[in-house]
């Protein structure tokens, strides 16, 4: 449970991946059908990740007797929230969605208090509070620009507050398969919606080009494949407090790297944001997990 160079390297790797997505997202999605998008950097994904786990010797091979829970796992964690968010993406901000995006653990605790009966500490009720103030804040200027995207505020809450919902399930679903097997089967469950979703309700398909493939790859490659590997064998051998602060970081690296990519210019009400959701976070990750070690040395 130490913090050696190489995990380091990774966690620092990690971060700023994910968070750079943010940007490169909305540039894949700017002249392109945002389902449409998802859905080749899903499939992309799927594939890289297919290889990546066959390649460190993880079978794919699915129980038969899983096949539902999967499919019940893989609806909040893959299909709402990638539905949802890519869509979000297009109508907001790259930094302005990743502060939206990453309150998933603070919707994982509402949820953990509404439908499980969760006791939850004091601190946790101030950072609902935070998250909730800095929502309020986003939003405000959204409805407040003649430029803004109100729904794409509230579109971006949903896919976080479905994804909040999918890490409760994760937690309380006993699953007898490697994660990265069960990561690779709700990737494909969610592959069916997101065709549906552009041959429905999208058009203007075209082959992508040069700039939107360099999107698509990165996101197959990087986020899907290397990503989500990285981010299992960090979860399962760094102490979590660590792991934590890559989370929180990451809508900061979505931030500016949004302003060096788009040249996006950030308002007062995002770094505001980016302030409250920082302590919301803190105190629903951080200070659990400190707590008890300043009791233990007092």
């Amino acid at each position: 449970m130490t913090l050696d160079r190489r995990n380091l390297a990774l966690l620092v790797a990690l971060t700023l991946a994910w968070g750079v997505n943010w940007p490169v997202m909305k540039i894949g999605v700017a002249h392109f059908p945002p389902l449409g998008f998802r859905l080749l950097c899903m499939a992309g994904g799927l594939i890289a990740l297919g290889l990546a786990l066959r390649a460190k010797g993880i079978p794919l091979t699915l129980p038969r007797e899983t096949w539902g829970t999967v499919f019940k796992l893989a609806l909040p964690n893959m299909v709402i929230w990638h539905l949802l968010a890519i869509g979000a993406v297009k109508m907001l901000s790259s930094g302005r969605a990743a502060i939206l995006g990453y309150t998933m653990p603070i919707w994982a605790v509402v949820w953990g208090l509404v439908l499980f009966r969760e006791r939850i500490s004091a601190w946790a009720w101030v950072g609902i509070g935070c998250a909730l103030a800095g929502t309020l804040l986003l939003m405000s200027s959204e409805f407040g620009a003649l430029t803004g995207s109100p729904t794409g505020t509230v579109m971006m809450l949903a896919a976080a507050a479905g994804w909040g919902y999918g890490t409760q399930l994760m937690k309380r679903t006993p699953v007898d398969i490697p994660l990265g097997t069960l990561t690779f089967w709700m990737l494909a469950v969610a592959l069916p919606f997101l065709l549906a979703g552009t041959l429905l309700f999208e058009d203007g398909w075209r082959m992508p080009n040069a700039i939107e493939w360099a999107a698509i790859v990165y996101n197959a490659v990087v986020v899907f494949a290397f990503c989500h590997l990285v981010w299992f064998a960090l979860a399962r051998s760094l102490p979590p407090v660590v792991s934590s602060l890559s989370i929180m970081f990451i809508p900061v690296v979505g931030v500016f790297s949004g302003m060096w990519m788009l040249g996006e210019q950030p308002h007062w009400q995002d770094y505001a944001a980016i302030v409250l959701m920082f302590a919301a976070l803190a105190s629903v990750l951080l200070v659990p997990l400190l707590m008890p070690r300043l009791r233990r040395r007092a």
